[in-house]
C-alpha cells in the first residue's frame, strides 16, 4: 500500500465543511483557538461572518454551540478530541446531549498518532465517553472520502454528533465516484471465511493491509469498516461472527470502552463468539513520532497478523 495516496482526515473535515457551506446557509463553524490544526481555518478564510473564535475556552465553546443550534443554526464545535470530549465532557453532556440539540463536535487529532503531542494529548477514551452520552451519534472515517461523506451525513442527521478526525495521513481506500456513506451502516472491505477483523478510523487500512498478508499465508480474513461505532451496525457483525466464528477488533483508542466493547457487548447479546481487541491497553500513551508510536502499542498491519494467527492457533 506504499503507493497508495494519503490525506489526514482533520484536513478533509476543514475542506468538507467549506464545500457544503454554499449548500446548506445554517451551517456555522466554531473553534478554540486551534483553527491551523483542526483545518477550520480553510472554512473561515472562505466564509470569516460564519465562523466564530471562541478562544481557549472549549466549555464555552459548547455552550455557544448548543445556543446557536437552538436558534435553529448548525454548530460544527471543533477542536482536539482531548478537549472536546474530555474537557467539555459535561457541558456537552448536559447542554447537548440532555436537549438533543443539532451540535456537530469536530473532534481532531485524536489518539496515539497525535505523536510528538504526547499523553496529554493523546486522547485514547473520547469513543468511551461519547458512546455513554444518551442519543450521541459516534463517528471515526477511516480516510478522506469518508470523512467527507460523514460530515454531510452529520449536517443531515437531526441531533448530536461526535466526529472523530486524525492528525496522521491516512491512505485513501475509498473511491469517491462508488463510495456511499450510511450512519450505522458498516463496510465490507473485504471477504472471508476464516476470521473477521472489525477496524475503525486510522486501524482500516491496517487491517487491510494485515488481511493481504494473511492472504499469501493462506488465510482468509474478512474486514469490516466501522466507521459508525453509534449506532453500531450489529447486523453486520453479527453476520460475521456467524459466519467466520472469531472475531478479531483494532482501534487506535483504548480497548475499554470503543469499538472492541462494542463489538464484545453486541456478540455476547446475540451469537457469543470470542473476540480479542486490539488497543490501547489501559496505559497513557508517550511523546513520539506518530508511526513508531503505532508500531510500539501495536496499532499495525504485523501486529494484526501476529494476533489473528494467535487466536487461529497458527
Amino acid at each position: 500500500m506504499a503507493d497508495v495516496k494519503k490525506k489526514a482526515t482533520r484536513e478533509s473535515y476543514g475542506e468538507a465543511l467549506t464545500a457544503l457551506a454554499e449548500k446548506y446557509e445554517n451551517l456555522v463553524v466554531l473553534d478554540a483557538d486551534l483553527a491551523a490544526a483542526t483545518k477550520t481555518g480553510i472554512f473561515k478564510k472562505a466564509y470569516p461572518d460564519r465562523f466564530f473564535d471562541c478562544g481557549i475556552a472549549e466549555a464555552n465553546m459548547m455552550g455557544v454551540a448548543a445556543g446557536l443550534a437552538a436558534s435553529g443554526m448548525i454548530p460544527f464545535a471543533s477542536t482536539f478530541a482531548m478537549f472536546a470530549a474530555g474537557r467539555a465532557y459535561e457541558i456537552v453532556r448536559n447542554s447537548i446531549g440532555y436537549p438533543g440539540l443539532n451540535v456537530k463536535i469536530g473532534a481532531t487529532h485524536a489518539g496515539i498518532s497525535v505523536g510528538e503531542d504526547g499523553a496529554t494529548h493523546q486522547c485514547n477514551e473520547d469513543i468511551a465517553l461519547m458512546r455513554t452520552i444518551p442519543g450521541m451519534t459516534v463517528i471515526v472515517p477511516s480516510d478522506d472520502v469518508e470523512a467527507k461523506a460523514a460530515v454531510e451525513a452529520a449536517i443531515l442527521h437531526n441531533g448530536p454528533v461526535y466526529m472523530r478526525f486524525g492528525r496522521l495521513a491516512a491512505p485513501i481506500l475509498n473511491d469517491p465516484e462508488n463510495y456511499k456513506f450510511e450512519l450505522g451502516k458498516g463496510i465490507t472491505v473485504r471477504d472471508g471465511e476464516d476470521i473477521t477483523i472489525v477496524a475503525t478510523g486510522l486501524m482500516v487500512g491496517e487491517a487491510a493491509e494485515a488481511a493481504e498478508q494473511l492472504a499469501a499465508e493462506g488465510i482468509n480474513a474478512r474486514v469490516l469498516n466501522i466507521h459508525t461505532i453509534k449506532p453500531l451496525d450489529t447486523e453486520l457483525i453479527l453476520k460475521a461472527a456467524k459466519e467466520t466464528g472469531r472475531i478479531v477488533t483494532v482501534e487506535e483508542h483504548s480497548v475499554i470502552g470503543g469499538l472492541g466493547s462494542a463489538v464484545a457487548d453486541c456478540v455476547s447479546e446475540n451469537d457469543p463468539v470470542p473476540v480479542t481487541k486490539i488497543g490501547v491497553n489501559d496505559v497513557y500513551g508517550y511523546s513520539g513520532p506518530a508511526v513508531d508510536l503505532l508500531k510500539e502499542f501495536g496499532l499495525c498491519a504485523d501486529n494484526i497478523v501476529a494476533t489473528v494467527k494467535k487466536v487461529l492457533g497458527k
